[in-house]
């Protein structure tokens, strides 16, 4: 296993501003947000310019790639035409690892598992791993629908955000028979009242979480995704909540 942060972590900065912040705070993997609301990458872009994409994923001032989260709000063809743009520019620069949202609650399940399906496919044609987040509000906001998914999806992995099994409607629920299933981490500190909360302060045994992904073999990033927003509406300073997890998660490596 291996340290990573999210460029979500300076979701409200550019690309390049979020780069050198990370690289000031001794990150040395980066996973990249491709959403077409947010001011990294957008799907869109990808699709209409790979090159200055592709060119955007190698100027990382000494971080490297890892992962790429895609958030894409195209109708259904163009859609797919994007998630394919998306895995060639993961091909291009040596990312394995896509994380992309479940369905929202009350998408009929039938039509998720043809979602899921479609993507794994087209990924695997660029030998790409797809993976679902953990997260309320979705259908992976219950680990036992999540297992059910990879199931029922053949190559679909999971990307684990256990606050959202901390601070939700299944508190407290055993997300355990997920780990076998995990392709990707992501980390913040969580109380069972509030999803984000100073590192120390919450809820996660990363210590437990390390020594269970160990047993089943996992051997990719743990990301830091600790919202800049957030932080700021807590009056919380962000820069030192990144590097005392930063610190807190090589300790355990």
């Amino acid at each position: 296993m291996y340290l990573a942060a999210s460029s979500e972590c300076f979701s409200q900065l550019d690309l390049q501003s979020t780069l050198s912040r990370l690289v000031d705070l001794e990150y040395t993997n980066i996973e990249i947000a491709i959403r077409e609301s947010g001011r990294h990458l957008k799907p869109s872009q990808v699709l209409e310019d790979p090159e200055a994409c592709l060119h955007a994923c190698r100027q990382t001032q000494r971080l490297t790639p890892v992962a790429f989260s895609v958030d894409i709000e195209a109708p259904e063809e163009l859609y797919y035409e994007q998630f394919t743009a998306c895995c060639k520019l993961a091909k291009a620069t040596k990312v394995v690892s896509i994380t992309v949202p479940a369905a929202e609650l009350g998408t009929p399940f039938n039509a998720e598992i043809e979602r899921l399906r479609e993507l794994v496919r087209i990924a695997s044609l660029e030998q790409v791993l797809v993976s679902v987040k953990t997260e309320v509000g979705r259908v992976t906001e219950d680990p036992a629908t999540a297992v059910v998914l990879c199931d029922n999806v053949k190559g679909l992995g999971i990307t684990l955000d256990p606050s959202h099994y901390i601070c939700g409607p299944h508190s407290g629920a055993n997300y355990d028979p997920l780990l076998k299933y995990t392709y990707h981490v992501q980390l913040r500190d969580t109380k069972k009242d509030a999803l984000q909360v100073r590192v120390g302060q919450g809820e996660i045994e990363y210590g437990r979480l390390v020594s269970q992904l160990s047993k089943v073999g996992y051997e990719r990033a743990l990301t830091v995704d600790i919202s800049d927003g957030a932080n700021e509406q807590a009056g919380v300073e962000h820069a030192p909540e990144l590097r005392k997890m930063r610190l807190l998660i090589e300790s355990l490596l």
